[in-house]
């Protein structure tokens, strides 16, 4: 791991020229070459005003665009840095926080992966004096990592031949307030966010005096907010499936008693189960997991060409070329050692169905069903409070049922479904010239009803449609706020599956104007 010293006021103007390279636009490069020079400020303070002077420092370190410049202008040196150790055949990965980057090398022998850190190390200093930055020496480190389960002793990387100290390996690593062991059972990083969140819960007691303390209402929410984010910060890393938790939960176990006996003001030799119920605090370990599994859902959230997705096994509908560590490229047998937080995100993406997609084109305005065919769909609504409006649409669905049994051209679909059991079951009758013909069923488990009366809508109609010689739909259905719901333009859970029943409209309608559907 190595710093850059002086980082955002070495960006200097040869940035235009990286951008430049880059084919960004010539009015951005023109924006930025003239955002970077000839620049002025001045402070107020009250009514009191300094005059303005030059800042020409270059790159801010505060300022909004400085994480965006900085990141440009190091993409051309790590694509020319990994372009040099690709054709050197050194098997190094990189990466890169702002004005920190790490070189990561994986070997059997520790003598050979101190020879590839030098060898990168070397490389990464000649570019970075070619790009007017400089490395402080004093801030580099060194860390090794074993799978042996003995102790074994580390030799230091001698960087004294490009005028570098020498480096030895720590026992801890502390990078982003993530504190990594030789081993990654991090039982360091854990020891440390607990006990600092100890600290703040008794820090929390000066909060209240002699004569007025905080009621239960009051530190529940204190410990919840600012004492267990710091306690758990990071927990993914030792927080997955088939990983021995005795260490973590017993840390944060005491964590949990002690704050819980400030809550409540309970004696400490008070079982735990018991003031954790009436403080309202659920056990540590059932809140890992919930937290666990948000985590791993949020993941499905990101964009297609995010990192994360790239690392997940590739899957058919993925666009986006699979990483050369991805677990897809795994074996069985690599994939059966493997345990970590990412293999749990990639179990948990056979469970997550997509069902919002606002941008289709559907949903575009101008190109939209309701606006090219409004007179094509219509919808028959009656009101269920009144008995005369109740009669008044079961003669209305008599009067159709009869009118499409005497042409060729109308297509009768029934759909209904229900649940029983945590077993949902679906069910379309399709009539064509008062003669049955389709009927089909489908049982699902753990899906809501209004999930499978809707996926039933949409069968009857793709099923109706592929025939030439309908005109005329006629879907008859106890759900019309689940049918509604197709031309529904908000975001909705049954998003996506619109989109696919109104693009097969698009072409019912397209085929003749006549075409039309009812609900």
């Amino acid at each position: 791991m190595f710093d850059i010293t002086q980082f955002f006021p070495s960006l200097n103007h040869c940035l235009s020229h990286i951008l430049d390279k880059a084919e960004i636009g010539l009015r951005v490069v023109n924006f930025f070459s003239n955002y970077l020079v000839n620049r002025k400020t001045t402070y107020f303070w009250n009514n009191f005003s300094l005059y303005s002077f030059d800042v020409n420092v270059e790159v801010d370190q505060g300022s909004a665009l400085s994480p965006i410049l900085s990141a440009l202008y190091l993409s051309l040196f790590f694509h020319i840095f990994e372009k040099r150790l690709k054709n050197l055949d050194l098997k190094i990965s990189t990466l890169s926080f702002v004005n920190d980057g790490l070189i990561i090398t994986q070997s059997n022998s520790f003598q050979l992966s101190n020879t590839r850190l030098f060898s990168s190390y070397n490389i990464a200093l000649i570019l970075m004096s070619k790009f007017d930055l400089q490395v402080e020496h004093s801030k580099t480190e060194v860390f090794h990592f074993s799978r042996s389960h003995s102790a074994f002793n580390t030799p230091p990387l001698d960087l004294s031949p490009i005028s570098s100290p020498l480096l030895v390996s720590k026992v801890t690593w502390k990078y982003l307030s993530f504190i990594f062991d030789r081993k990654l059972c991090f039982h360091n990083h854990i020891d440390y966010h607990a006990n600092k969140a100890i600290s703040m819960v008794k820090c929390m007691k000066i909060l209240s005096n002699s004569t007025r303390d905080l009621n239960p209402h009051q530190k529940h929410p204190l410990y919840r907010s600012y004492a267990l984010p710091i306690a758990l910060y990071g927990f993914q890393l030792w927080f997955y499936s088939k990983t021995p938790l005795s260490y973590p939960l017993n840390s944060l176990g005491k964590l949990q008693r002690r704050a819980v006996t400030w809550i409540l003001g309970a004696f400490k030799m008070s079982p735990l189960y018991g003031i954790e119920a009436i403080a309202g605090l659920i056990s540590i370990h059932l809140h890992l997991q919930k937290l666990s599994k948000r985590s791993q859902l949020r993941v499905h959230t990101l964009s297609d060409n995010h990192i994360i997705r790239s690392l997940m096994d590739n899957k058919p509908y993925s666009p986006s070329p699979p990483h050369a560590l991805s677990l897809g490229l795994l074996t069985k047998r690599q994939h059966g050692f493997l345990k970590s937080h990412m293999v749990d995100i990639d179990n948990r993406f056979n469970e997550v169905f997509l069902v919002f997609n606002s941008i289709n084109p559907e949903f575009h305005p101008g190109n939209r069903i309701m606006d090219l065919f409004p007179n094509c769909f219509s919808f028959h609504l009656f009101s269920r409070s009144s008995d005369h409006s109740f009669k008044s649409h079961i003669q209305q669905l008599n009067v159709l049922a009869i009118e499409s049994s005497f042409s060729s051209s109308d297509t009768l679909v029934i759909t209904d479904a229900s649940v029983k059991n945590n077993v949902t079951s679906s069910i379309a009758h399709i009539h064509i010239f008062n003669k049955p013909v389709v009927k089909t069923l489908h049982c699902a488990i753990n899906i809501t009803s209004s999930k499978a009366e809707f996926f039933t809508i949409r069968c009857g109609i793709n099923y109706t449609i592929l025939s030439q010689e309908t005109s005329k739909i006629i879907v008859i259905t106890d759900s019309i706020h689940i049918a509604k719901k197709i031309f529904d333009l908000s975001l909705h859970m049954f998003q996506k599956q619109a989109a696919s029943i109104l693009s097969e409209l698009r072409g019912f309608f397209n085929c003749y104007s006549t075409n039309t559907i009812e609900f």
